[in-house]
């Protein structure tokens, strides 16, 4: 979750930071706050049901990755997207590449993960996805439900990782969907991510037309 840094969060809202002048003011922060081309965004907490799911994907996600010689960070580690002069905090990352071994953040992951709640729904649907595309290593980003048993999977397609607008989407919501990692060769159940999450009842999401059973989409 993310809110922009006005002066009730911490200080006066600085003025427009280069992303080195970011990071450097980020590293004395007591909180986190994502980047975005100049403008800072103060990251709020997370319910319980968001934990829980992030734990499960964490999980699954570490021991496949022991097979491929693969990365896992949790929502501490920053991912850089140059092409949109901006910094994340996915909720789960993982990197295969061997050359990206930056401490503060990662530029070449190949699978990305946000938890969404209501708050934070436009901004991972839309501005993140698109942001995200730009990664020519990523392979696949999926967004999660924390209310509902629900994943939304975007994977690129094409052979060639450099075709930002190759992707497609794919809407998961049945305990036996299965949500897929290629980099980690993963295959996991929605059964699994959602394992020991109570639910509410009755949550009922309006859905926008772009994002309907079958998610042909163009990321330009």
């Amino acid at each position: 979750m993310r809110r922009p840094l006005y002066s009730t969060v911490m200080k006066p809202k600085p003025a427009q930071l280069s992303s080195a002048e970011y990071l450097e003011w980020e590293s004395k922060s007591r909180l986190k706050h994502e980047y975005v081309d100049g403008e800072i965004y103060a990251m709020s907490g997370a319910t319980r049901r968001h934990n829980l799911i992030a734990s499960n994907l964490r999980e699954h996600a570490r021991g496949a990755s022991c097979r491929h010689g693969c990365q896992v960070f949790g929502s501490d580690m920053k991912v850089h997207v140059e092409a949109r002069n901006s910094f994340y905090y996915p909720d789960l990352s993982v990197c295969c590449d061997s050359s990206d071994r930056h401490e503060l953040y990662l530029v070449r992951p190949c699978f990305l993960v946000e938890i969404l709640s209501p708050s934070t729904a436009a901004i991972d649907r839309r501005e993140k996805r698109v942001s995200y595309s730009t990664l020519e290593s990523l392979r696949e980003y999926a967004i999660v439900n924390q209310d509902r048993l629900r994943v939304e999977l975007y994977r690129r397609e094409s052979g060639d990782r450099r075709e930002s607008t190759a992707w497609r989407g794919y809407l998961l919501s049945e305990p036996d969907d299965v949500m897929e990692a290629s980099c980690l060769s993963m295959h996991l159940p929605l059964s699994e991510i959602y394992e020991g999450v109570e639910l509410p009842a009755g949550v009922a999401e309006s859905e926008p037309p772009e994002y309907a059973a079958e998610l042909a989409l163009d990321l330009t």
